[in-house]
């Protein structure tokens, strides 16, 4: 059975439960002593020791002062918040609206050399076309009913683009045949969009695969993701944006990302199946 997309997260959190309770245990505390050290319930005490109630900075400060053990005090706070950074969901990360989020992912797109990633359901982000993006990000914004900065949010997404010219990054695209068909933003959007993936495939850093609806698989349709130099991957659900470094799950997105590119056209047969997509839009 496949495990929740929020299991890493959870995983991480309990770890740092779990030192937070070896330190009390080793100052030979129990948790009412503890909570009278930090000036709290008992219950809350408990609820972080079994990863119920996510601490705060101040809390772990506190509780690694309560237990004499203030030099552990950083590593568990960077811990904390790298488990609370795995699993978030859209709402929050949009709560402001889109653009901000965009923005912030620049930095990381940057920093990466090699890019991979995997879209059953829409056109990857740094592919988007300014009309495609406009309609898929207001059809977001109404579902997730959060602020809308989408004129914004768009142009932020635009220039990550940029980074497609860039010598420095090498990117590899793979994509079901299903996303040349599903329309957003109309037909002449849709249009505009599929020619930019034509166009896109004559740069010399940049791979793009198609999976075809008649491909033989032996691996099945998957969640969108993205592959950041080998050491991270990020996955999006419909609630939640999903970051994962763990070197074994990361691992495991690697071989599905070669299953997939094993069963992907290239070259002539990807161009003439965007070509069959634009002549149905006609």
């Amino acid at each position: 059975m496949a495990l929740s997309p929020s299991s890493s997260a959870q995983a991480a959190r309990e770890a740092v439960a779990t030192r937070l309770r070896v330190l009390r245990q080793d100052a030979g505390l129990t948790g009412h002593d503890l909570a009278v050290r930090c000036d709290w319930s008992d219950s809350k005490s408990s609820r972080i020791e079994h990863a119920k109630t996510a601490p705060s900075d101040s809390d772990i400060r506190d509780w690694c002062r309560a237990c004499g053990a203030e030099d552990e005090a950083a590593d568990l706070i960077a811990a904390n918040r790298a488990a609370d950074s795995m699993y978030v969901q859209w709402k929050k990360i949009h709560r402001s609206g889109m653009r901000r989020a965009q923005e912030e992912y620049l930095p990381l797109l940057k920093r990466t050399r090699l890019y991979r990633g995997y879209c059953s359901n829409v056109v990857p982000g740094p592919l988007q076309t300014r009309e495609y993006a406009l309609a898929l990000m207001h059809h977001i914004t109404r579902f997730q009913e959060t602020p809308d900065d989408v004129e914004a949010a768009v142009e932020a997404r635009l220039a990550r683009s940029e980074l497609l010219y860039d010598g420095e990054h090498r990117y590899a695209f793979l994509v079901e045949e299903t996303i040349l068909r599903y329309r957003l933003g109309g037909r002449a959007a849709m249009r505009s969009q599929l020619e930019a993936l034509l166009a896109v495939m004559k740069l010399p850093r940049v791979s793009l695969g198609v999976i075809p609806f008649t491909a033989e698989r032996d691996i099945w349709p998957l969640e969108a993701f993205v592959i950041f130099d080998d050491k991270r991957v990020m996955t999006e659900s419909l609630s939640a944006a999903v970051n994962i470094t763990a070197p074994g799950e990361v691992a495991s997105y690697d071989k599905a990302f070669r299953m997939l590119t094993r069963i992907a056209v290239y070259g002539d047969h990807a161009r003439t199946l965007i070509r069959l997509a634009i002549a149905a839009l006609e």
